[in-house]
């Protein structure tokens, strides 16, 4: 029943987008392809136009006219590039930047206060899009990846480039990212603690599992009772993954701690240390998470056999009676 309404759900949702889609083309197509300038701006499409932006509504960008709406510019001489960059909609900058030559002339935008679009990308993206990324250090990557991106397009000269107030876009990542930057140190040294200590603990039960081993030793000459067992080749090599895992896991971790925190930092080389400090970490665990389930299922299944065995007796002999 709850499968069926989740279905009905999801059916809804796409008839609904379906139909606005139809609508959207109906208004591009017939309503707005017909108006001028003047009529355009008095039935505010223009206002709609750049909220749809603002918001990654890329349906709008792809039925747009281009002598109506794609050179359009705010108030503020912000056109449609310039906007997606501020408000960091990817899809909509890359629509736009697939253009032909169409690109070129709004790649050569600039705000009232003469910020170019690496001006654009240097600010601090809007509160509800950095909400979206869990941790202020991988915020503090999407915004290096962002300036970046932006950078990689435009010519040389635009880092050069002075707004009204005199301030280059390195300048202006660096002051307006600068609280940012604080939080995204605090939280990688944060997580690269915990993780460390967790590691830690890896390291010390797989250290000790090592030398502990299952069934004691022949008192003759040393080796396991149970060297020559599968199982018992299974558990060394499960140990010494383990092992290894966690201490280059736990390496990693030093590294974030020790490891200096500048801004281009973010983008490569502590994000990297992290991911793989993480990957490391996981495989011990899911061992170690292993152990217990499978010990579970090897006491419980021949319990489950019996019931289910019984059960099917219990339904013949019924039938025998019948």
């Amino acid at each position: 029943m709850l499968v069926n309404q989740g279905i009905k759900q999801i059916y809804d949702l796409k008839l609904i987008h379906t139909q606005a889609l139809q609508l959207l083309y109906c208004i591009c197509d017939g309503a707005i392809s017909t108006l001028d300038y003047t009529k355009v701006e008095e039935y505010g499409i223009y206002e709609a136009y750049f909220i749809a932006i603002r918001n990654g509504i890329i349906e709008i960008i792809i039925k747009a006219h281009p002598p109506v709406l794609i050179f359009k510019e705010l108030a503020s001489n912000k056109n449609i590039l310039l906007t997606a960059v501020m408000f960091r909609q990817e899809k909509v900058f890359s629509l736009v930047y697939g253009l032909d030559t169409t690109k070129n002339l709004l790649l050569l935008g600039s705000d009232n206060d003469s910020n170019n679009m690496l001006h654009m990308a240097a600010m601090l993206a809007p509160p509800h899009r950095l909400a979206h990324i869990s941790g202020a250090a991988l915020q503090m990557q999407r915004e290096l990846q962002w300036y970046k991106e932006v950078e990689s397009i435009l010519k040389l000269s635009y880092k050069e480039y002075v707004n009204k107030f005199g301030i280059k876009p390195p300048q202006m990542f660096t002051n307006t990212h600068k609280d940012l930057m604080t939080e995204g140190e605090k939280w990688m040294k944060e997580t690269a603690t915990s993780c460390t200590v967790v590691g830690a603990l890896i390291i010390t039960i797989m250290f000790t599992a090592a030398f502990t081993v299952p069934g004691g030793n022949i008192q003759d000459t040393g080796y396991p009772i149970f060297l020559h067992e599968k199982s018992f080749l299974v558990f060394i090599i499960a140990d010494a993954v383990s092992l290894f895992s966690s201490s280059t896991s736990v390496l990693m971790f030093l590294g974030i701690l020790i490891s200096r925190h500048a801004e281009d930092d973010f983008l490569k080389s502590l994000p990297t240390k992290l991911i793989i400090g993480e990957l490391n970490l996981i495989i011990p665990l899911v061992l170690l998470v292993s152990i217990p389930v499978t010990l579970f299922i090897f006491l419980q299944f021949p319990l489950l056999v019996e019931i289910f065995i019984f059960d099917r007796k219990s339904k013949k002999y019924k039938y025998k009676l019948i």
